[in-house]
């Protein structure tokens, strides 16, 4: 067991706090006013982990806090302080523990792929006149958004973009996704898979630390920016300009990028994997 001084966790906890308030502030002040951003809310409304548990710190599996008791109802009070109850929580999270441990070395274990640029969400706005952020305009238009799928194809290897194809652009998939073979696919160059980090880090909470649940935060908002820039819509007005994914020099500025995002991403997916395999083969 690690013990963690009194005035270090502290410290150590309202550093996280600051630190994500700089991110969920702005949100909360956007969800109030009726205002929504479709870069800096994503991760808010995709995924289920509220600003509250964002904001909530805990050191992870093995620490001691020195004097904290009653820090939570996963946690336990000893002589020392309070430390996570990490075999009661084992004994319900194994089965999550064993599939998100499984998810991240398959992944880990494959070559990056750097030539999908990004075609995901002009699939996901492919010949339909439903189009998810109706409130920016594509650059292109629809006939040109069209134009660039059908000219360029797609290959696109994550569920979770996928399942939100429109159902023309789904047979122009190299790939045809399902849930059921989520590890027979993913990869780590893709930009859904390396903001999922966030995801997977977060379903580990609190056995994990707050730390690395925003270290994964981080690199899943700045994935995002790029996701929309190389969108078809038009996010000028926000400070977003495009990534043009349409030119030969677009598409290689958006796989460079995409390389450094998969760099970023390594050390966070290695981090992730180490706490589970601490996990499972804990006594």
């Amino acid at each position: 067991m690690e013990v963690l001084e009194e005035r270090e966790w502290r410290a150590r906890a309202q550093a996280h706090r600051a630190r994500v308030d700089a991110w969920v502030n702005p949100h909360l002040e956007r969800r109030e006013q009726g205002r929504s951003h479709p870069v800096e809310d994503f991760l808010f409304t995709y995924y289920s982990h509220r600003p509250a548990k964002l904001r909530q710190w805990h050191p992870g599996a093995g620490v001691v806090l020195r004097n904290a008791a009653g820090y939570g109802r996963d946690y336990r009070d000893t002589p020392d302080g309070a430390t996570l109850d990490t075999a009661a929580l084992m004994e319900r999270r194994k089965q999550s523990v064993d599939w998100i441990a499984g998810l991240l070395a398959a992944t880990a274990s494959r070559p990056a792929f750097f030539g999908c640029f990004g075609l995901h969400e002009w699939a996901m706005v492919y010949r339909t006149p439903e189009v998810r952020h109706a409130s920016w305009p594509l650059r292109l238009g629809p006939d040109g958004v069209a134009a660039v799928v059908e000219e360029r194809g797609v290959r696109c290897s994550h569920f979770d973009a996928f399942r939100f194809f429109t159902p023309l652009a789904r047979p122009l998939n190299a790939l045809q996704p399902t849930r059921d073979g989520q590890k027979d696919l993913e990869q780590p160059g893709c930009l859904h898979a390396n903001m999922d980090l966030y995801k997977w880090a977060y379903k580990l909470s609190p056995l994990v630390s707050s730390d690395l649940v925003a270290d994964c935060f981080e690199l899943a908002r700045d994935v995002r920016a790029l996701d929309m820039r190389a969108s078809p819509y038009d996010l000028r007005a926000l400070g977003h300009e495009p990534v043009r994914i349409e030119t030969p020099e677009g598409r290689a500025d958006y796989a460079r990028r995409q390389q450094e995002f998969a760099e970023r991403a390594r050390p966070l997916r290695d981090r992730l994997l180490a706490a589970c395999e601490a996990l499972r083969t804990a006594p």
